[in-house]
């Protein structure tokens, strides 16, 4: 069912509130990017977020009201963290799990995505906060990627807060184009952006020998005077 004017109204008013959280000199270009938004692009950008899925109601999708149960049921976020959708994960904490985005602004998007269900980025935990900036500071020493660096943003769109950490290669931001990420590519960044485990080599011990147990004569070498 097409997205109509007064939802898109309402869409559009949800999303300008992130603008909020981006850097300064993006703020202006991404809400003129959202206000000149047709419903069909705008229904494609909610698509491309995962936020809805093609021609469904976008009253059963809890889109249009954070407090809707079914919304909160139907949670992405809360199944990917509960292991009943496959993601690509590459770091964890006891309050965040951080994945990488699988339909990526640039390479190496990563999401933290916290273990509580919350509704508004105010309720997002600083450990999160602290933990994005750990993963960017890894993506930003292994990816080296140039001239922004990394941006951090927190996104609620969902019913579910969650924090985007995205590599700046060019003028990429939280509104820019997404492409789909194969399996190969995730793998890949998988592998460089995972902390690496140390494996400790255990040695055997080595056996003692009780001789009051042994049974069996010990001779001693005589000595010669």
């Amino acid at each position: 069912m097409p997205i109509t004017d007064e939802q898109a109204a309402t869409i559009k008013k949800q999303i300008l509130t992130q603008v909020n959280n981006f850097p300064e000199e993006q703020r202006n270009q991404a809400a003129e990017q959202i206000e000149l938004m047709t419903n069909d692009e705008l229904e494609a950008f909610l698509i491309q977020n995962n936020m809805i899925r093609r021609g469904e109601n976008l009253s059963k999708s809890g889109l249009e009201s954070e407090n809707s149960a079914s919304g909160e049921q139907q949670c992405v976020f809360c199944s990917i963290i509960e292991g009943k959708i496959p993601s690509y994960k590459i770091d964890e904490n006891k309050k965040v799990v951080a994945i990488l985005e699988i339909n990526p602004i640039s390479k190496g998007h990563a999401l933290i995505i916290p273990r509580e269900h919350v509704k508004s980025q105010e309720k997002i935990p600083a450990q999160a906060f602290t933990f994005a900036k750990k993963i960017a500071n890894r993506i930003k020493s292994k990816l080296k990627p140039k001239p922004r660096e990394i941006t951090i943003s927190s996104w609620s769109m969902f019913g579910h807060s969650i924090i985007n950490v995205i590599p700046v290669y060019k003028d990429e931001n939280i509104l820019s184009p997404r492409t789909k990420a194969d399996e190969a590519e995730l793998n890949k960044f998988m592998a460089i952006l995972s902390p690496k485990k140390i494996q400790t080599v255990k040695r055997p011990r080595a056996k003692k020998i009780d001789l009051r147990d042994s049974k069996e004569i010990i001779r001693l070498p005589r000595r010669i005077p």
